[in-house]
């Protein structure tokens, strides 16, 4: 049987884990790439990559709840399978409303997927040090995608970046598969009746999940246009190529040093103010016409999402042992992505690339004050986290 610490069962979560959130990634080429090659407006690539957002947010939104009674591993397999073949589907054809049905249902497949294995990440022994673990897996799957994929996409055409996210949707298949983990640390309420009437989340855990959508609505604001704003501000094919690779270097650090630093700085701190740097790195990106600030705020964009969110998900782990609000982690992440390409999309066509981070600025302040609220009731004791017990004579009853 294998299990989510042993080395099948974390290559099987990290596939998972890159496979589900190539949006992460693959976001400035792939809303480029329909841009250039496919020769959609902005308010149209940055729509694409929505529509496959809010399919995954959806999925997640349906499955997070039922977390605990469905057969994860199965869905996780079908779910990039399906993926799969949305993408090579996808490569076939140029026209948009096609595109349009084929991303959302290709989102809808993948949020299903990411969705399980979130919440089997949450049933590990150390929910937060295995989420580190998968953040440093899509940190060197980000240095592979932006490092090759340009250049793919250059010598065989735009059609090409869906091959490749679909052999990415592939890989995830067969590990899934194969290697699939069951929880480790056993959930007493998993195998009893009473778990259709598991008391509500409390304030403090949507406070946090609000805030991670917004986290993450800020970052897919500024990368989706990432690619455009460089090549805009005259920087070169190769500059920006060299910029993305910076991009996905980078991204390998954040998240194993949030694992390390785990019981050595506050985590509600780090979730309270930590976003306050992607509104300033935010503003740096869409400012700027000097290429060394370009290549340094762009990857700083990605650090921070990654570095913040690292510590949300341990802390949603523990406020949750149900495994919801980890399973849930999909539907915050994308229903913040989804809306972001469109929205910026829709500022860059009517106003310019600079009123991006403008706007990102104000959706930090919201996160910031939500997190707050988090940050306040954990300090304060006052979380009030109902937890299903088990107790003699299979019976259950909430434990504070």
């Amino acid at each position: 049987m294998v299990r989510i610490e042993s080395k099948r069962g974390m290559f099987a979560l990290m596939m998972a884990h890159c496979a589900g959130m190539v949006d992460l990634v693959a976001l400035p080429v792939w809303v480029g790439t329909l841009i250039a090659h496919y020769h959609f407006d902005p308010q149209q690539a940055g729509g694409l990559a929505t529509l496959f957002l809010i399919g995954a947010a959806g999925a997640s939104i349906f499955f997070a709840p039922r977390f605990n009674r469905i057969h994860v591993k199965f869905t996780a397999v079908l779910g990039f399978a399906f993926a799969a073949a949305a993408f090579v589907l996808s490569a076939s054809t140029v026209s948009f409303p096609i595109l349009a049905v084929l991303h959302f249902l290709g989102g809808i497949a993948a949020g299903s997927a990411l969705s399980v294995t979130h919440g089997t990440m949450g049933h590990g022994n150390n929910p937060h040090r295995t989420f580190g673990i998968a953040g440093l897996a899509i940190g060197i799957f980000g240095v592979i995608f932006l490092g090759g994929t340009p250049g793919i996409i250059q010598q065989f055409g735009g059609h090409s970046m869906f091959y490749v996210m679909a052999g990415v949707m592939l890989l995830a298949t067969l590990a899934c598969l194969l290697f699939f983990p069951k929880p480790t640390r056993a959930v007493d309420f998993d195998n009893y009746e009473q778990i259709k009437n598991l008391p509500p989340l409390g304030k403090p855990v949507w406070f946090c999940m609000i805030g991670v959508a917004l986290l993450a609505m800020t970052q897919a604001m500024t990368l989706s246009f990432y690619e455009r704003i460089g090549l805009e501000r005259g920087f070169s094919r190769d500059m920006v190529t060299m910029a993305l690779i910076i991009y996905g270097i980078v991204t390998i650090f954040p998240a194993p040093l949030a694992a390390l630093l785990e019981k050595r700085v506050s985590i509600t701190a780090i979730i309270a103010f930590g976003p306050i740097f992607q509104g300033i790195f935010a503003v740096m990106t869409t400012h700027t016409h000097q290429y060394s600030v370009f290549a340094f705020a762009g990857p700083m964009m990605a650090f921070t999402i990654l570095f913040v969110h690292t510590f949300a998900f341990g802390l949603l782990a523990r406020l949750d042992p149900t495994g919801r609000a980890v399973a849930g982690t999909p539907a915050m992440l994308m229903v913040g992505a989804a809306v972001a390409p469109f929205i910026s999309g829709t500022i860059v066509k009517f106003i310019s690339f600079e009123a991006i981070g403008y706007a990102c600025c104000i959706v930090v302040a919201v996160q910031v004050y939500l997190f707050s609220q988090t940050r306040k009731a954990v300090l304060a004791g006052q979380t009030n986290i109902p937890v299903i017990a088990k107790i003699k004579n299979n019976e259950t009853q909430p434990v504070a």
